[in-house]
């Protein structure tokens, strides 16, 4: 398959991937409390998603690594995970739906590590040029969460199950057009066992920082609509503050390829988590400040779209050769997976003593230990010239 016609692949499956999350994040709550779900019975189905990606990918990433089969692979991710959504459409019980979404979530969490490797590689571990091939999620979820809103609206969150589907199928039909990466000869970690590349200083650096990221976001996933509400922003109000924040993500990505020529990733990386603490006390301090709340939600482009790009890229040369999907894989496993998990709980235990200002300063801690870590552990040489 050509170059171009690959990446346009990729763009379509990069669409439909992200547009589940614009779906699932912001309606599926709503849709279990309309069908008169207990508290905790949404708190479990929920999380499924979550808690797939914390070991998935990497179960998934190793049998892609191990078989060199990433295509086959990436198939029957896309077409289980269809199946299992489907369940959606025929049962409004608990235990269908408990089973039903965690088989297509476990599925649905193999594909992303081996599409992001396969983009790295087309790309030549380019994270500027992988920045603007991934906008395409980020207009996924936008496009997905705007039109599912107003159909909710408009014919009630019974349509949920159909938007998510149709999405899905459009998933399942861009999986077989992803093409298999090559794997150059000339790989540098190649012939590097996984264990060794594991305890390089630069990457546990690179881990512990992509975790600690995710960690300082979980907050702002679970509770950031919550705190505003609470703070008198009414429903529209929080609807375009997260739109902002996507859009800003946008246009970050948009400008990666200038950044990271005229910035070192490390350089980028440093500023993306001192925004994030920056951005996290604003929400603390400023969300009754429409100007402070608005500026926080701008470094959205930074918090995730610069540290995503410059992560990307870090573990595309890190783990090369037989060892891209699990190292992609594992990035997703210690960011969103355990990080967004992790930060997200420990949020859910404090609020009601913390209360949210000292949450989301919590959470700008964080940030600044990533920040920390980064400084002291991530080597300020270009790649090219380490030994």
């Amino acid at each position: 398959m050509p170059q171009r016609s690959a990446l346009l692949a990729i763009a379509g499956f990069y669409f439909c991937y992200f547009a589940f999350n614009g779906l699932f994040s912001p309606y599926w709550g709503l849709y279990l409390a309309a069908l008169s779900f207990p508290a905790w019975q949404i708190g479990i189905l929920t999380s499924l998603t979550q808690i797939n990606r914390i070991y998935a990918p990497t179960i998934w990433g190793w049998l892609a690594d191990r078989s060199g089969r990433q295509r086959s692979i990436l198939r029957l991710a896309g077409v289980m995970a269809l199946l299992g959504f489907t369940t959606l459409l025929v049962s409004k019980s608990f235990w269908p739906l408990l089973i039903g979404v965690l088989l297509a979530s476990f599925f649905w969490s193999a594909a992303l590590p081996l599409v992001e490797a396969t983009s790295m590689t087309l790309l030549r571990g380019n994270g500027g040029a992988y920045a603007r091939l991934r906008i395409w999620g980020s207009i996924g979820f936008v496009v997905a969460s705007v039109v599912a809103g107003y159909l909710i609206q408009s014919f009630g969150t019974m349509v949920l199950p159909w938007a998510v589907i149709s999405v899905m199928s459009g998933l399942a039909v861009y999986s077989f057009m992803v093409p298999q990466a090559p794997h150059s000869a000339t790989d540098q970690a190649g012939d590097a066992g996984f264990g060794d590349i594991l305890r390089r200083r630069e990457v546990q650096a690179l881990l512990a920082s992509c975790f600690l990221m995710a960690f300082a976001h979980g907050p702002y996933y679970s509770f950031y609509s919550i705190y505003v509400a609470d703070h008198g922003w009414s429903k529209s109000a929080i609807g375009w503050l997260w739109t902002l924040g996507v859009v800003a993500e946008i246009g970050v990505f948009w400008l990666m390829p200038a950044l990271t020529r005229r910035f070192s990733l490390r350089a980028i990386m440093l500023a993306g988590l001192l925004v994030a603490m920056l951005r996290f006390l604003l929400i603390a301090w400023g969300v009754s400040h429409p100007v402070l709340l608005l500026l926080a939600q701008l470094g959205h482009g930074m918090t995730f779209g610069s540290h995503h790009a410059v992560t990307m890229a870090y573990i595309h040369r890190h783990f090369q050769g037989r060892h891209q999907a699990k190292g992609q894989a594992l990035n997703i496993a210690f960011s969103f997976g355990l990080g967004g998990s992790a930060g997200g709980m420990l949020a859910g235990w404090l609020w009601p003593y913390w209360g949210g200002a000292w949450v989301f300063s919590a959470a700008a801690l964080a940030a600044l230990a990533g920040a920390a870590i980064t400084w002291m552990g991530i080597d300020r040489r270009p790649f090219s010239e380490k030994g």
